[in-house]
Protein backbone atom coordinates (compact mmCIF):
# COMPACT_ATOMS: atom_id res chain seq x y z
CA UNK A 1 0.00 0.00 0.00
CA UNK A 2 1.67 3.69 -0.86
CA UNK A 3 2.14 6.36 1.38
CA UNK A 4 1.41 9.64 1.27
CA UNK A 5 3.54 11.90 4.08
CA UNK A 6 1.74 14.70 4.75
CA UNK A 7 4.31 17.29 4.83
CA UNK A 8 4.49 16.90 0.95
CA UNK A 9 2.05 18.41 -1.33
CA UNK A 10 1.52 16.29 -4.74
CA UNK A 11 0.91 16.37 -8.66
CA UNK A 12 -1.69 14.23 -10.12
CA UNK A 13 1.25 13.04 -12.32
CA UNK A 14 2.67 11.58 -9.18
CA UNK A 15 5.32 13.89 -7.79
CA UNK A 16 5.72 15.49 -4.92
CA UNK A 17 7.18 18.25 -3.37
CA UNK A 18 8.46 19.80 -0.01
CA UNK A 19 8.90 23.14 0.53
CA UNK A 20 11.41 24.56 3.56
CA UNK A 21 11.12 28.70 3.14
CA UNK A 22 11.93 29.28 -0.42
CA UNK A 23 13.61 25.86 -0.73
CA UNK A 24 11.88 22.97 -2.65
CA UNK A 25 12.62 19.36 -2.98
CA UNK A 26 10.84 17.37 -4.97
CA UNK A 27 10.53 13.41 -6.07
CA UNK A 28 8.26 10.79 -7.12
CA UNK A 29 5.83 9.25 -5.56
CA UNK A 30 5.51 5.86 -3.27
CA UNK A 31 2.52 5.37 -5.57
CA UNK A 32 4.53 6.06 -9.13
CA UNK A 33 7.64 3.59 -8.35
CA UNK A 34 5.21 1.31 -7.17
CA UNK A 35 3.79 1.30 -10.63
CA UNK A 36 6.69 1.07 -12.44
CA UNK A 37 8.39 -1.18 -10.74
CA UNK A 38 12.74 -1.42 -10.95
CA UNK A 39 13.77 1.57 -12.28
CA UNK A 40 16.14 1.57 -15.41
CA UNK A 41 17.07 5.01 -15.78
CA UNK A 42 16.61 8.57 -15.25
CA UNK A 43 17.44 11.72 -17.01
CA UNK A 44 16.82 15.20 -14.99
CA UNK A 45 17.53 18.78 -16.45
CA UNK A 46 21.24 20.35 -15.31
CA UNK A 47 21.69 22.40 -12.41
CA UNK A 48 21.06 25.94 -12.83
CA UNK A 49 18.23 25.02 -15.50
CA UNK A 50 14.39 26.64 -14.93
CA UNK A 51 11.53 24.74 -14.50
CA UNK A 52 8.18 26.00 -14.73
CA UNK A 53 4.85 24.16 -12.81
CA UNK A 54 3.36 21.78 -14.69
CA UNK A 55 5.97 21.35 -17.21
CA UNK A 56 8.81 18.39 -17.50
CA UNK A 57 12.12 18.57 -15.51
CA UNK A 58 13.07 14.76 -16.46
CA UNK A 59 12.29 11.30 -17.35
CA UNK A 60 11.87 7.89 -15.49
CA UNK A 61 12.34 4.61 -17.72
CA UNK A 62 11.16 1.28 -15.91
CA UNK A 63 11.09 -2.32 -17.35
CA UNK A 64 7.02 -1.81 -17.73
CA UNK A 65 7.06 2.25 -18.56
CA UNK A 66 8.63 5.81 -19.24
CA UNK A 67 7.19 8.91 -16.86
CA UNK A 68 7.74 11.72 -17.74
CA UNK A 69 8.59 14.24 -14.29
CA UNK A 70 6.15 16.81 -14.26
CA UNK A 71 7.34 19.81 -11.75
CA UNK A 72 5.09 20.88 -9.05
CA UNK A 73 6.66 24.08 -8.33
CA UNK A 74 8.64 27.08 -10.82
CA UNK A 75 12.01 28.06 -9.88
CA UNK A 76 16.09 27.24 -10.63
CA UNK A 77 17.01 24.09 -10.11
CA UNK A 78 20.05 24.65 -7.35
CA UNK A 79 21.16 21.02 -6.63
CA UNK A 80 20.62 17.37 -8.23
CA UNK A 81 20.39 13.58 -5.93
CA UNK A 82 23.59 12.66 -7.66
CA UNK A 83 22.97 9.57 -5.36
CA UNK A 84 20.79 8.61 -7.90
CA UNK A 85 22.63 8.14 -10.65
CA UNK A 86 25.37 5.43 -8.50
CA UNK A 87 21.78 3.51 -7.17
CA UNK A 88 18.66 3.82 -9.17
CA UNK A 89 17.26 1.62 -6.09
CA UNK A 90 16.64 4.31 -4.00
CA UNK A 91 14.15 5.71 -6.07
CA UNK A 92 11.92 2.38 -5.18
CA UNK A 93 12.94 1.57 -2.22
CA UNK A 94 13.10 5.48 0.12
CA UNK A 95 11.21 7.63 -2.14
CA UNK A 96 10.20 10.44 0.53
CA UNK A 97 13.45 10.83 1.31
CA UNK A 98 16.77 9.94 0.26
CA UNK A 99 15.22 9.52 -3.28
CA UNK A 100 14.27 12.90 -3.42
CA UNK A 101 15.01 13.91 -7.50
CA UNK A 102 15.93 17.86 -7.15
CA UNK A 103 16.28 20.87 -5.15
CA UNK A 104 14.68 24.32 -6.51
CA UNK A 105 14.81 27.95 -5.48
CA UNK A 106 11.02 28.67 -5.81
CA UNK A 107 9.97 31.55 -7.85
CA UNK A 108 6.85 31.81 -6.49
CA UNK A 109 4.71 30.16 -3.53
CA UNK A 110 1.32 30.86 -4.67
CA UNK A 111 1.78 27.95 -6.88
CA UNK A 112 1.52 25.78 -4.05
CA UNK A 113 -1.78 26.36 -3.65
CA UNK A 114 -2.52 24.61 -6.99
CA UNK A 115 -1.21 21.45 -5.51
CA UNK A 116 -2.90 18.59 -3.44
CA UNK A 117 -2.59 17.62 -0.18
CA UNK A 118 -1.59 14.35 1.17
CA UNK A 119 -5.65 13.43 1.69
CA UNK A 120 -6.62 14.66 -1.91
CA UNK A 121 -3.61 13.10 -3.46
CA UNK A 122 -5.05 9.21 -1.53
CA UNK A 123 -8.33 10.30 -3.13
CA UNK A 124 -7.43 10.79 -6.81
CA UNK A 125 -4.98 7.74 -6.52
CA UNK A 126 -7.70 5.93 -5.44
CA UNK A 127 -10.01 6.82 -8.21
CA UNK A 128 -7.79 6.25 -10.73
CA UNK A 129 -6.75 2.98 -9.31
CA UNK A 130 -10.67 2.17 -9.80
CA UNK A 131 -10.55 3.25 -13.76
CA UNK A 132 -8.12 1.18 -14.19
Amino acid sequence: MSTFPDDLLFTREHTWVRVDDNIATIGITDYAQDAMGDILSVKLSDNDSSVEQDESFGFIESAKTTMELISPISGEIIKINEDITDDLGILNSDPYDTGWLIIVNVKDLSELDNLLDSYEYSDYVEEEVEVE
